[in-house]
């Protein structure tokens, strides 16, 4: 059993210090922190999305923005798609659950706005449609996923890929870059600031 735990740690390592010599991965997440700052320094808000631990990490990292992260701030306008449960089953119900994250985003995303999506494969139907209803709109569009991206690779503005095929692992390095981008933003943002 200690073993287990040990190769996995190992494996999660390993990925890590590949994304850590990445330089492409590097200049996204960047990338990603200043268009993420630009919109909420000019009045627009950050949506977050994803399916199941992803639409975990969604929460958290909207919560990161909107609450904080590691200054005493004031609140940014970021938001996790996924929390709405009686608008996600209505349109279940009534459409198709496929369509779901979209019809959220007809109501609530407006061009000058960011939307992130997570998902490990970059193949979920109602992510995939959301990105393209997105890019259809001129809503900037930035997705954390898998080595090769899926559909989302062709359809977002910045696809950042992990080095792997494991669900988890893939999880645990977008949680850490997420963290980066939004220690990035607040640093842009609000300066040095008062650690919370």
């Amino acid at each position: 059993m200690i073993k287990n735990i040990q190769d996995n740690i190992r494996e999660s390592i390993a990925i890590k210090n590949s994304v850590l010599n990445d330089r492409l991965i590097l200049d996204q997440v960047v990338g990603a922190a200043e268009k993420i700052t630009n919109a909420l320094q000019t009045g627009h808000r950050v949506l977050f999305g994803g399916n199941g631990g992803s639409a975990a990490d969604a929460q958290h990292l909207a919560a990161e923005l909107s609450g904080r992260f590691n200054l005493e701030r004031k609140a940014l306008n970021a938001e996790a798609i996924n929390i709405n449960v009686p608008f996600l089953t209505a349109v279940s119900n009534d459409y198709d659950f496929d369509y779901s994250y979209a019809r959220y985003l007809e109501g609530a995303a407006r061009s000058g706005d960011v939307v992130i999506l997570l998902s490990t494969s970059g193949q979920s139907t109602n992510i995939v449609r959301a990105a393209q209803y997105a890019s259809d709109e001129s809503i900037y569009t930035i997705a954390l996923t898998g080595e090769t991206g899926g559909k989302l690779l062709d359809i977002c503005n910045i696809t950042i890929r992990v080095p792997s095929t494991d669900t988890a692992r893939i999880q645990e390095v977008h949680m850490l870059l997420g963290h980066c981008i939004c220690q990035m933003v607040e640093k842009n943002i609000f300066g040095a600031g008062t650690p919370g």
